[in-house]
């Protein structure tokens, strides 16, 4: 992590851009095996191409140079790795920037709290950049509105899961309730009216963000499973971001004499399920919001 300024005077408002930046594929493999030749006779030994990696870590490197030049607005400038967003401090005065894949947005927003995020795609080549509205050239352009108060942004919702014990858990995208191993977990679901005992491989609940993402692929399988066993398909649910529902999936429920699957898909504002730990966890959206610019 680096701190540093530039010469012209601070604007008003914002004291300190932060860039939040993450690793390529090739840096963490170098980070791993020590040395490039290294990394590459691992990939080719694999049966990987090096070159992909190389021209995929190159094109980072360039948006980068690119985005940090842009930057040069007479602010300080502060430029963290995504491994240490947990426990930075980011404060009212920082403007944060975000240059990487969607996951990186969605990781940085859960501990920006109502800073603006300027989330810019490095490679619009090999990332389609759902949470990704602007390139690297533009990128100055986008900080100057922002500093000037004349942007346009969207409030995105966030999910929470509450323990039983006080823990809190905040999701851009999606929560996972079940076994980190994705085993079968058997636990007790309420949902409107209904309640049951279930065994899956665990519960995804989804934000408006996150209906483009893990969720639709559940869906997506549903759909195909159901063609090709004759019924009808289903369409993928998609919510907007400021939408204050979530929605939520089970994934493989097992029907058996101590299981059921009839709730295994609906929309949330809050929910409640119990695990057979006898710990508990409520889901539901929260009041704030993560502040995405989109121009």
């Amino acid at each position: 992590m680096h701190e540093f300024a530039h010469g012209a005077k601070p604007r008003a408002g914002f004291e300190k851009v932060v860039l939040v930046t993450r690793k390529t594929r090739l840096a963490e493999l170098i980070e791993r095996f020590n040395t490039l030749a290294q990394a590459k006779f691992y990939i080719e030994h694999a049966g990987g191409n090096f070159q992909e990696y190389q021209l995929e870590d190159e094109a980072y490197r360039q948006s980068a140079d690119v985005v940090r030049r842009a930057m040069e607005l007479g602010l300080k400038v502060q430029e963290i790795d995504r491994g240490l967003v947990p426990t930075y401090s980011f404060l009212p005065e920082d403007l944060v920037v975000t240059l990487g894949q969607d996951g990186l947005v969605a990781n940085t927003a859960k501990y920006v709290g109502k800073q603006p995020i300027v989330a810019v795609n490095p490679d619009a080549e090999r990332f389609d950049g759902i949470l990704l509205p602007f390139l690297p050239g533009q990128t100055g352009r986008v900080l100057e509105k922002v500093i000037s108060g004349k942007y346009q942004f969207r409030s995105v919702t966030l999910a929470e899961a509450r323990l039983s014990d006080g823990q809190r858990l905040l999701a851009f995208n999606d929560l996972f309730l079940g076994a980190q191993t994705h085993v079968s977990a058997r636990y007790q679901i309420r949902w409107a009216k209904a309640e049951e005992s279930q065994s899956s491989s665990g519960v995804l609940v989804s934000t408006g963000a996150g209906s483009t993402g893990w969720v639709s692929s559940v869906f997506n399988m549903a759909s195909g499973v159901a063609a090709w066993a004759g019924g009808h398909t289903v369409k993928p649910m998609r919510l907007d971001w400021e939408d204050r529902r979530l929605l939520f999936v089970v994934r493989e429920p097992f029907i058996s004499r101590h299981s059921k699957a009839g709730i295994v898909a609906g929309i949330v504002e809050a929910d409640f399920l119990q695990f057979n730990s006898g710990s508990s966890v409520v889901v539901t959206a929260v009041a704030e919001t993560a502040q995405l610019v989109v121009g």
